[in-house]
């Protein structure tokens, strides 16, 4: 039931009443500083988090709740709208959707933090139809650091609003390639947040930069070819086609994320693929809907933060009539990745089967630049155009893997068994020291970043071969069933040729450095021993010498390789310490 906006607290005298002793105890304001601002400026992080502690002690169906901290030192606020104001997750989990919005992980594109507040607003004080089976929860600004940092400058080619946050977040990382490394608080404690809500369905605000078009929204649905199966279809043919019919209907165009650098959209273009880095990315690991929507930068600040509101207000409406579907197809996702033996990694674009979509842009046209004299790109909204271009939104499958029934995880690598336990990853440790038959791999090649990105050089397309062993685990090693919620977190983790693998983001490089050598004037003897008592290896050493130039006329490059041929080479270099228990 909603409370009143005007509270009066009545102090009354046993002996008599006395109406000078009644207080004016509180007056909320829910006008947004947006709303003051004529739609020209967005809110500070504390007039934020004030509007909604307002609207959590005005309206039962408004909670406010404080998680773990984040990279400034201040918690990470997560406000929930809960219609039938209760806040009992676990009693509505069943019949209701639980829709997650997440804002302001860039805090210049702010646009999603006024146009929420809107929302909730109105929500709760009934001016526009409260959901019967959605639960809608939102952080009002992820990237708090970043949000503190204001400015009006840094966001070159966007189109207001006047003052805005920065992009790096207290430790100057950008919060949306941080969901699988999990560097910053702020992604530990969004774990924090992700597993107490368990969304269904999951929006996160961005402004785009890019091309210059006339659509003031697009969408960056999940790829659905990577989200797979029944879901994916949903996605894609049921979820988006959905959402472009209401906004048209409300007068709103959109048409998914333009996904083109310095190149005109009408030559067609692909779309996006979040990996798990991404903040869609990662949650479409746990079966979730993920959405982006990304407002263009170009269009007025008022107009961006109007058509954010309505496309959400669109979801929830969406989300609210689809509730037992939705809630199907995630418990089909889950039983599917339960069962499969087999799971998709690696995926690029299908270039040979284009959709055809409507494009409305303008024309552009090259010519010569009078600030670097070479060709610069510039488009002429005088000269709007609507015509059907190549979308190529389907994946093709580039690398296939079996599912192990298990991983084991040393003991040692506890930053990376400190990750899979935020995210509620069950796993047990071996109470004793077993020998085990595992599946082992090796590092053969990978390719490795050449500047940092993100506080990691990151590596990229590694080559590993694999091999069956018995090993003796220690006591206190965990075992890691893949039978479980979390499949698709693991696969995605521990299989090293992933893309946002943690191998690939270098929470295994110790074993990529070899740690103990040898003196060439002493290995000389030995490699003389091993050659006369080992005729296959010496074929092969010969062999090398007469096909590769470099290795013949380097001495220490030979007497590399027959150490690495020989006993005396140590058997952790290079071999990932992860091992897969087959099925």
């Amino acid at each position: 039931m909603k409370r009143l906006w005007l509270v009066l607290g009545i102090l009354i005298s046993l002996t008599s009443c006395d109406f000078s002793k009644y207080r004016l105890i509180k007056e909320y304001d829910f006008e947004t500083h947006f709303e003051k601002s004529a739609g020209k400026e967005t809110d500070t992080y504390y007039g934020v988090i004030n509007f909604y502690e307002q609207l959590a002690d005005a309206y039962d169906e408004v909670s406010l709740l404080e998680f773990g901290k984040t990279d400034s030192g201040l918690p990470l606020h997560l406000a929930v709208y809960h219609p039938a104001g209760e806040l009992d997750l676990e009693k509505y989990r069943k019949s209701h959707s639980i829709m997650l919005i997440n804002n302001g992980i860039h805090p210049g594109e702010s646009d999603g933090i006024d146009a929420t507040m809107m929302l909730f607003r109105d929500l709760a004080g009934d001016s526009i139809t409260s959901p019967k089976n959605t639960i809608i929860a939102t952080i009002p600004i992820y990237n708090i650091g970043g949000a503190l940092k204001r400015n009006s400058t840094t966001r070159t080619n966007q189109n207001g609003p006047r003052e805005y946050g920065f992009r790096g977040n207290a430790r100057n990382y950008d919060l949306n390639r941080d969901f699988i490394k999990a560097d910053t608080r702020n992604a530990q404690t969004f774990y924090k947040i992700f597993h107490y809500l368990k969304p269904d369905v999951f929006i996160d605000n961005h402004v785009s930069n890019g091309a210059d078009y006339q659509y003031t929204l697009t969408h960056l649905f999940t790829q659905h070819d990577k989200l797979g199966g029944n879901l994916g279809e949903y996605i894609h043919k049921k979820m988006m086609p959905a959402l472009e019919d209401s906004l048209r209907a409300k007068k709103w165009d959109i048409t998914p994320y333009v996904n083109v650098f310095n190149e005109v959209p009408e030559k067609g273009f692909s779309q996006f693929l979040d990996y798990p880095r991404y903040s869609t990315g990662y949650t479409t690991l746990w079966n979730t809907l993920g959405m982006m929507v990304e407002t263009h930068m170009l269009k007025p600040y008022d107009k961006r933060v109007k058509g954010t509101y309505a496309l959400m207000h669109s979801m929830i409406r969406i989300t609210d009539a689809e509730t037992s579907m939705i809630k199907d197809l995630r418990n089909q996702a889950r039983r599917k990745y339960l069962t499969d033996r087999h799971y998709n990694l690696r995926f690029e674009v299908d270039k040979e089967n284009p959709s055809k979509r409507e494009f409305k842009g303008y024309e552009a046209e090259n010519f010569t630049s009078d600030v670097t004299g070479q060709e610069r790109l510039k488009y002429n909204r005088e000269k709007p155009f609507s015509k059907e271009i190549e979308y190529y939104d389907n994946y093709t499958v580039t690398q296939e893997i079996e599912i192990p029934r298990a991983y084991i995880i040393p003991q040692g690598w506890w930053q990376v068994i400190d990750r899979l336990k935020m995210n509620d990853i069950k796993m047990e440790t071996l109470d004793r020291d077993t020998l085990i038959e595992v599946e082992i791999y090796k590092i053969e090649d990978f390719e490795t970043v050449d500047s940092p990105y993100e506080g990691h050089y990151l590596h990229k397309d590694p080559k590993v071969s694999k091999s069956l062993e018995k090993i003796n685990f220690r006591k206190g090693d965990y075992l890691i069933t893949t039978f479980q919620d979390g499949a698709r977190y693991l696969l995605e983790t521990l299989e090293p040729m992933a893309v946002d693998s943690f191998f690939n983001w270098n929470f295994f490089d110790t074993v990529l450095q070899q740690k103990e050598g040898f003196s060439p004037y002493v290995f000389e003897d030995i490699a003389t021993k091993l050659l006369q008592e080992n005729a296959e290896l010496q074929a092969e050493f010969e062999e090398k010498k007469g096909t590769d130039s470099n290795f013949r006329n380097s001495w220490y490059a030979q007497l590399d390789w027959l150490h690495k041929q020989s006993e005396n080479y140590e058997e952790a270099h290079l071999r990932y310490p992860v091992s897969r228990l087959p099925r």
